[in-house]
């Protein structure tokens, strides 16, 4: 199961903040809800996110490696007990098991863009290139996704409703997953409401990434 502790010193605060919806969607897309109802993992292969995680959470647990089925593959991990959080987490809509039956979760509207942050953080991706059909064009798309069709339905619904952007959703056979992709103008909408301000949590390479191309589709 990997080296780590699952003492910590003291409860998880479980009032609705900025790190509390980040850390939530960080745990719909890398997180795992054990079935004995008390313990939760997170996994990551960036280091960075695990830290930002156990500051959102209030964790001082130790952080382990866990190998994965291929080669000299693994990541890091860590695992905590919170019978509170447990249940706090099922009643926002999240279960074990729940990578293909995850459906909407329940967020405050104030935190919807933590939490989205977060699960882009998790498994989101953004890439651009210059597209050689056209002369000067640089394009960029940011994307969500999940192995759950409900889920990807409820999300494109919230951001539409959030940042009134349209996206296009679809399915991936290779990765038995379904994604919602944004380009451009649209994209820009998510970034702006993901990111708020230079404070609040994140990963930094995908941050930086992002406003890099930002800056070249400005130029």
């Amino acid at each position: 199961m990997g080296n780590y502790k699952t003492k910590r010193d003291g409860p998880i605060n479980l009032t609705w903040r900025p790190e509390l919806a980040y850390a939530i969607g960080l745990i719909a897309t890398d997180g795992c809800l054990y079935k004995d109802g008390r313990h939760i993992n997170f996994t990551s292969k960036d280091l960075q996110l695990i830290q930002t995680f156990m500051y959102c959470l209030g964790l001082k647990n130790k952080i382990g490696k866990k190998e994965s089925g291929f080669a000299d593959t693994w990541a890091y991990n860590l695992q905590f007990g919170s019978v509170e959080f447990y249940n706090f987490l099922e009643n926002i809509g999240l279960t074990p098991a729940k990578s293909k039956t995850m459906g909407k979760i329940s967020i405050p509207k104030e935190y919807f863009p933590d939490f989205l942050r977060g699960l882009f953080d998790g498994d989101g991706s953004f890439y651009s290139y210059y597209d050689p059909r056209w002369r000067s064009s640089f394009m960029f798309y940011l994307i969500f996704i999940s192995a759950s069709k409900e889920h990807i339905v409820w999300l494109r619904e919230k951001i539409s409703e959030y940042c009134c952007v349209r996206g296009h959703s679809g399915h991936q056979p290779y990765r038995r997953a379904y994604q919602l992709k944004y380009a451009k103008k649209e994209a820009r909408k998510i970034i702006n409401f993901m990111y708020y301000n230079d404070k609040i949590p994140c990963l930094e390479r995908k941050r930086k990434k992002i406003y890099n191309a930002l800056k070249i589709a400005d130029v």
